[in-house]
């Protein structure tokens, strides 16, 4: 199994937001020497919720500070760029690393970022299609014409070309069932931000499979995203996850404002209600501490060999090959942040990366036990 880092630079009251980046760069330049195999950038603007405005800068910062791990994208969204843009910016990025990279594309849901790129939210799927498919083209092809109806491009051409394939290495988020359908259509592949009981993420993962096979595409293995609490001792870990997850539903709702409900009205964002009825609730201190401890229940949090245990039973139910963890979530204390990744790469990483049981992504099981929980979407 593959396993990367995440950066997700949550601004912090009374802090600048130089030195909050500045601790989060540290933890990803410590990638490659602890022996990861990727690192990935978010994309996210004007709030504070993840200072990540330009992915793939970041990545190309990256790019010449590393010599081996992956450089991905968690994710790139879509209806908020010109195409022919994250295009140029893809194929760049290709050479600079030296094809090491992979690309995640979602199509957001804060309205707050539709707004300030003046962007009608009501839009985004049809405009992430097509720009999807126009980066698609752009990459693949020596030269392209398109003709929709939020891009039309006369024939040209981008340079410089990419030297690897990486359109071959799309992964694309989805929350809501036409989201998955609109993915696995395009043919990319899975990225998977854990929000929901492990048996209900197979059974999105192996939907998807079926859909994409359907139209001629054989999908890869998903990656999956996750947060991850590491300690000594199964109290501390649990203790730190659940203070500092918590804090996350403060920072989620003040970016994104499900609880106002105000996505019911959003064409293309039907499937959100029930989030905004789930966030609504947890105004409730007993319903947000229940909520918590559920949150925290379907993340990666216990010792190194809970971790180990819980990463097995994950790839058996998803057929994952490539884990993305966070370590620094919620405004955790840098020190306690890099003590549980120099304590996971230490201890559970060499597990993963050479144990037989991690060797092969297992089949996914068709079928699946439970009852999904009301749908949180805590995103990256």
């Amino acid at each position: 199994m593959k396993v990367g880092m995440a950066l997700n630079m949550l601004s912090q009251a009374g802090r600048s937001d130089a030195a909050v980046m500045s601790e989060h760069m540290a933890l990803g330049d410590l990638v490659e020497p602890l022996g990861f195999d990727s690192l990935f950038a978010l994309e996210h603007h004007f709030t504070g919720y993840a200072m990540s405005p330009a992915p793939c800068q970041l990545l190309a910062y990256y790019a010449g500070r590393t010599q081996r791990i992956t450089l991905g994208t968690a994710v790139i969204v879509l209806p908020w760029h010109d195409p022919i843009r994250v295009a140029e910016e893809i194929a760049l990025l290709d050479i600079m690393c030296g094809g090491r990279c992979v690309f995640g594309f979602g199509r957001g849901a804060a309205s707050v970022e539709y707004q300030g790129f003046r962007i009608d939210q009501g839009e985004a799927r049809p405009r992430f299609v097509e720009a999807a498919r126009i980066i698609q083209l752009a990459l693949s092809q020596e030269s392209f014409e398109f003709r929709g109806d939020y891009f039309r491009i006369p024939r040209t051409a981008i340079r410089p070309r990419p030297i690897s394939r990486p359109e071959q290495r799309f992964y694309g988020t989805a929350v809501s069932p036409d989201s998955v359908e609109v993915m696995a259509k395009l043919g990319l592949s899975m990225l998977v931000i854990m929000q929901n009981e492990w048996p209900k993420a197979a059974a999105d993962i192996h939907r998807f499979n079926a859909l994409a096979a359907a139209e001629g595409y054989r999908p890869r293995p998903p990656m999956i995203l996750t947060n991850v609490s590491v300690a000594e001792s199964r109290a501390e870990a649990q203790e730190r996850a659940i203070e500092f997850l918590g804090r996350k539903w403060d920072s989620i709702d003040e970016h994104y404002h499900f609880s106002d409900g105000h996505l019911n009205t959003v064409r293309g964002y039907e499937a959100y209600d029930k989030v905004g009825q789930t966030y609504a609730k947890m105004k409730d201190p007993a319903r947000r501490a229940k909520a918590t401890q559920f949150y925290v229940s379907i993340q990666l949090v216990g010792t190194p060999d809970d971790c180990v245990q819980k990463l097995e039973e994950l790839q058996s139910l998803t057929g994952l090959d490539h884990l993305i963890t966070e370590f620094a979530f919620g405004g955790l204390p840098h020190a306690e942040a890099e003590r549980g990744m120099r304590l996971f790469a230490e201890k559970v990483l060499p597990v993963l990366q050479h144990d037989r049981r991690f060797a092969e992504p297992p089949e996914i099981l068709r079928s699946t036990s439970g009852t999904p929980k009301d749908d949180l979407f805590a995103p990256a």
